[in-house]
Formats: C-alpha cells, sequence, structure tokens
C-alpha cells in the first residue's frame, strides 16, 4: 500500500490522497511525527487549492452573466441591423451617469478585451468571440466545480488519515504508560 505522504495519482493539478485501511500495519515501525508532518503539509496545500479554486468559481461566475449579457447585445444590434431600424441605446457615461443614442445601421461593436484594451469587431465577429468565450467561460466553471468537489474528497480523506494516525499514537502512548505502571507495581 502506497503511503498517504507519497504522491498518489494527480489530477489536474491536485494530488490524490491515499486513504489508510488500516493504521496499525501502516504505522509498523514509523514515527507519529514522521507521518504526521507530510500529511500536515499535504493538508496545507489542499487548502490553499481550495482557495485558488473558490476564487477562480467566483471570478467565472461574475464573468458569465456578463457576456451573456454583451452577447445579447450584440444580437439586438444585429437584429435591428437586418430589420432596417434604428436602435435606440442608452449607454453609461460614467458611474450613475447615462446618455442616449440612437445608432443607425450599426456595422460594429467595441469590445474591452482587458488590461485597458478595446478593440473594434464587426458585429458578427464580435457575436463569435463572445459565443466562444462564453463557451470557454462555462466549461472552464464546470471544470473548476469538478475539481472543487474531487479536491474536497481529497481534504476529508487527509483529515480522516491525520485523525487517524494521531489516535494511534495517543494509543501507543497510552499502553506504554500502562505497561511502565505495570512494571513499577511489580518492581515493588
Amino acid at each position: 500500500m502506497a503511503s498517504p505522504s507519497t504522491p498518489g495519482p494527480v489530477r489536474r493539478g491536485i494530488v490524490e490522497a491515499q486513504f489508510v485501511e488500516d493504521v496499525h500495519t501502516f504505522m509498523d515501525g514509523k514515527e507519529g511525527d514522521a507521518v504526521m508532518k507530510p500529511l500536515q503539509e499535504r493538508y496545507q496545500q489542499y487548502k490553499l487549492q481550495e482557495q485558488t479554486l473558490t476564487s477562480r468559481r467566483a471570478l467565472l461566475e461574475q464573468k458569465i452573466p456578463e457576456l451573456k449579457r454583451n452577447l445579447a447585445i450584440v444580437n439586438k444590434l444585429q437584429e435591428q441591423k437586418e430589420a432596417e431600424k434604428e436602435a435606440e441605446v442608452d449607454f453609461e457615461l460614467a458611474d450613475q451617469i447615462f446618455a442616449r443614442a440612437t445608432i443607425k445601421d450599426p456595422e460594429s461593436v467595441c469590445l474591452w478585451l482587458g488590461a485597458n484594451v478595446m478593440v473594434e469587431y464587426s458585429l458578427e465577429e464580435a457575436n463569435l468571440l463572445l459565443q466562444r468565450q462564453l463557451e470557454n467561460a462555462t466549461a472552464s466553471l464546470e471544470a473548476v466545480i469538478e475539481d472543487l468537489h474531487f479536491l474536497r474528497d481529497q481534504v476529508t480523506t487527509t483529515e480522516v488519515t491525520l485523525a487517524r494516525v494521531y489516535n494511534h499514537e495517543v494509543k501507543l502512548r497510552r499502553e506504554r504508560r500502562l505497561a511502565e505502571a505495570a512494571q513499577a507495581g511489580d518492581d515493588t
């Protein structure tokens, strides 16, 4: 059986925790501290990974609705163009300051790409780009959620192993004390 402190199979950067079925056999000839230290380090790694994945999940959950809104706006502009209608839009000039504009025959839109970069795209290109980004963000969110579930299983397995090793060490110390007390009682 593999040691819980040695790396198991890795799944998308998350090392699989090894479950210890028989703690007595596993701990035979090993010091408790020598086993506990790598387990505690692995536990801390899992908690750090969990924080990273949780913040990534929050960012994706915020990004997906924004992509959907942007895609809906581009689709609306395309519909207005095809119907040869003027599009009346409200847009934000500054915080809580809006203006109304009439757009005749929209040909393109400007999209923020990040890092203070804005690029102008045709409506068709913008639609394709936003759809691709939405698909990628949705797939990434599903992967992150799956990784979080897997990671939580590894955290639980590691916590159980830590508790079992600790309890085994407590039991051994108690048995040693009782044996020493019995031997001290026999000596008198």
